[in-house]
């Protein structure tokens, strides 16, 4: 008899297990059956996402990648793994539509047309393009003759043409591969200025060998709404990662992560990070 219901139980948790495996739909299902999340970073945008000295994926955007996989994992039921998988500017976005990756995290601007692509979740940073110098440089709203370097592919490229078409300056822009290497032509004055979001700025600045060589110019010429990026049409998974977002604003969780990555820069939070966070705690 004990025999007999210990079988029955059996049989309804594996059709209650079943019947849960086949609810799930697109990234939520490929990761359920593949035991891991594919979390595709860059290497070398630190605050955002980049290479810590001990060679693993780090940063602001990382941290709200492992929230995420964790509410995946509660999700779906079962222990899963990260599998992080480094991207370009270039290929971030097909690594998403060719399913190499399930996340993209990193400094990200969500645009109109990159939502053709793929989709985007809440907004997770407020930023806006700025200039690094060499420490002492005089650049300030005096862009002719001087060259600019921007990587290429990136909505900050974009800005740069439409500023320097709007004030007339003639100045030289150098496309270059990753934001690593606009470090490195700056640190020896093959260029000018580099240009990137702020938060990378200030992040190049902050992993550099000598930081009090670098000048990061406080104004900015652009707005850029950040989020993680997941593939087209995935509503389900879109969901869980968007309620995580929201819980860490409403909870003010995200205020922890925020000044783990950037609380050494910013003596007080920018009004437009404070208006993110009322907008984007959406109640349950």
């Amino acid at each position: 008899m004990k025999k007999s219901l210990l079988i029955v139980f059996l049989l309804l948790a594996f059709l209650v297990s079943s019947v849960a495996a086949q609810e799930l739909t697109g990234t939520l299902q490929r990761i359920q059956k593949a035991g891991k999340i594919k979390i595709g970073y860059r290497k070398s945008l630190p605050p955002m996402s980049f290479l810590d000295k001990k060679g693993n994926p780090n940063g602001y955007s990382i941290d709200l990648g492992r929230e995420i996989a964790a509410a995946v994992q509660k999700k779906i039921g079962r222990i899963i793994e990260i599998e992080y998988v480094p991207v370009t500017a270039a290929d971030r976005f097909a690594a998403l539509t060719d399913n190499k990756i399930d996340l993209l995290c990193g400094a990200t601007t969500k645009t109109l047309s990159r939502c053709e692509i793929v989709d985007f979740t809440q907004l997770t940073f407020v930023t806006g393009a700025s200039f690094m110098t060499l420490k002492g440089a005089v650049l300030r709203n005096n862009f002719t003759g001087k060259k600019l370097g921007v990587v290429k592919g990136t909505t900050t490229a974009v800005e740069l043409d439409k500023m320097l078409k709007e004030t007339g300056a003639q100045a030289e822009v150098v496309l270059l591969d990753s934001a690593a290497v606009g470090l490195e032509k700056l640190r020896d004055k093959k260029i000018d200025a580099f240009s990137a979001d702020q938060v990378v700025l200030i992040g190049l600045a902050l992993t550099a060998e000598n930081p009090g060589d670098f000048a990061i110019l406080p104004d900015l010429y652009s707005y850029e709404p950040l989020a993680l990026a997941v593939r087209r049409n995935d509503a389900d998974f879109r969901l869980v990662a968007d309620r995580v977002i929201s819980d860490l604003y409403r909870d003010k969780g995200i205020l922890k992560i925020y000044d783990k990555w950037f609380g050494r820069f910013f003596g007080r939070k920018s009004t437009a990070f404070e208006a993110l966070i009322q907008l984007n705690a959406i109640p349950e």
